[in-house]
Parts: C-alpha cells; structure tokens; sequence
C-alpha cells in the first residue's frame, strides 16, 4: 500500500468515465422468485482515463506517467487518485459518540448513499467537530482519531479532502507514439480498492 498520488498531467482527454460496480449473487427459484445477495457493501470504482498527448521533452509527461505505471509494477501496488470533481466534503455526518469510541472513519455522501472514503488528503484543510465543537485530532489512513471518545448522543462531523485509493486495472499499459516527442495512452484504467 502506497500513498502516493497518481500523477496530474496535461493530455487528459473528454470524456473521463466513471464506473460503481457491485457483486451481487442471484439464485433463480423454478417457480421464477429470486434470491439476491450482496457481497458487497460498498462498490468498486472503476475510472477509465485517455490521455491525448503526453510530451516526451523538458515537462516529461511520458516519462512521469509511464514511470509512474512501472514503480506500482502494474495492478500490484496501490496508490491514491483525486477525482477532480468528487474530492472534498464539508459538515459530513460521521456517527454519533458512545463515551467509547475514538476512532471515526471518514465518510462522503454521494447523492444519498453513504460510504467510507479511500484515505484523507493531508494537503488540505480539514476540520471535525464534536457536539458542534471543533475539537484536536490525528489521522489514521481513512480514520480520525480523538484524544478522547466523544461522549454518549454527541454527533461527529468533518470538512475534509479525500482520495481514492486504486490499483491499476491491468499490468500493462499501451503508449503510442503519433508525433515526434508526442505520446499517447488511450486507455487508462483505475480500479478502488479496500
């Protein structure tokens, strides 16, 4: 496990696909009635990137991405991705102390649903609140830790950046030379991990 970030280049093409996947069992009676299980309580994003253009001279754009690819050897190591435009939470409902326990794991809302975020992004700003008062804290991967467990009916909130955390989706990676120093990577595939 890895904490770096997945590089920011230039050369990012439209569109950039977002996929939430699940696994779900399905058992079909003769009678037609099913049965379902979820094996999953959270989905798996897949991320489909294409990068137009990476230049090959001074700004080593190839040289970044493609070292980038070859230090995590493929889908074997993961590391952290900031979705440009679902990266950050403000106010977000973490739970509700029990005078137990110290450690909340940091949560974003998308569109209702509720699910653990990848890790925190310590570059940013983030604050929590305990009873509506900011309150010290550490960080522990996607975890905030108090000093002291909030107590019993207390409701813990956070404004906070996050990641997340991908592996490659595939152990290798196909660029294309269409110009003199111009690259191109058409497909890019980052797949969410646990």
């Amino acid at each position: 496990m890895s904490d770096v970030v997945f590089p920011t280049l230039p050369g990012l093409a439209w569109s950039v696909t977002k996929i939430p996947e699940f696994s779900t069992i399905v058992k079909t009676a003769v009678n037609g009635a099913e049965t379902r299980i979820a094996l999953w309580s959270a989905p798996r994003w897949h991320f489909l990137l294409k990068y137009e253009f990476l230049r090959d001279d001074a700004t080593g754009e190839l040289k970044k991405l493609a070292g980038f690819f070859l230090q995590r050897q493929g889908q074997f190591e993961d590391f952290l991705y900031l979705d440009p435009d679902d990266n950050m939470v403000a106010e977000q409902a973490l739970g509700q102390g029990d005078g137990k326990t110290a450690a909340f794991t940091c949560l974003r809302n998308f569109g209702g649903y509720l699910e653990p975020i990848g890790a925190l992004d310590a570059d940013r700003e983030m604050s929590f609140a305990v009873g509506g008062v900011a309150v010290p804290f550490s960080i522990s991967g996607n975890q905030v830790v108090f000093a002291t467990a909030p107590a019993a009916g207390l409701a813990v909130t956070g404004s906070y950046g996050f990641h997340y955390r991908v592996r490659f989706a595939d152990d290798k990676a196909e660029f294309e030379q269409f110009m003199h120093r111009l690259w191109q990577l058409q497909s890019c595939e980052l797949v969410s991990v646990k």
